[in-house]
């Protein structure tokens, strides 16, 4: 087992990449080797896994949060295919072979992203304070260009 860091991951397209915490080269990581839910892997997501050798260079498999990790609560998306039409087509990934300097959200996205954020780490939170922070939070990450539509 490998520990890493999610560099990023397009869920729209199922892949991404993982940094492993050893250093060296990125590793290639594809939504079919995940063991755990999709929508709890994004940007900055501590994972272990396993290095193959694919066809293009090193590729991740059984990808998994470390043991004693605590899971978020579930999220109401265990893949890709019941994630709603409208956010997987909201979703930026690679632009013409290029990478993106950073990942900008739909505001369907980026507020799933808060409210899964808000309830796993502020839990005593009721749903209208989640509801009027979420608000703002979208409001400024719009305004920084985080978020559109």
């Amino acid at each position: 087992m490998v520990a890493g860091r999610v560099v990023r991951f397009d869920g729209a397209r199922g892949y991404g990449f993982i940094a492993p915490e050893h250093g060296g080269e990125d590793v290639f990581l594809h939504a079919n080797d995940l063991l755990i839910p999709e929508p709890l892997v994004h940007t900055g997501t501590q994972v272990e896994f396993e290095i193959e050798e694919g066809e293009r260079g090193p590729k991740a498999s059984s990808v998994r949060l470390p043991k004693g990790t605590k899971t978020p609560m579930a999220a109401p998306y265990t893949s890709r295919a019941q994630v709603p039409p409208s956010i997987q087509a909201a979703a930026v990934g690679f632009d013409d072979g290029e990478e993106p300097t950073c990942d900008v959200l739909s505001v369907a996205e980026y507020s799933f992203e808060l409210t899964e954020l808000l309830l796993s780490t502020a839990p005593w939170m009721t749903g209208e304070q989640i509801k009027q922070l979420r608000e703002q939070l979208v409001q400024h990450g719009k305004s920084h260009g985080w978020a559109e539509g």
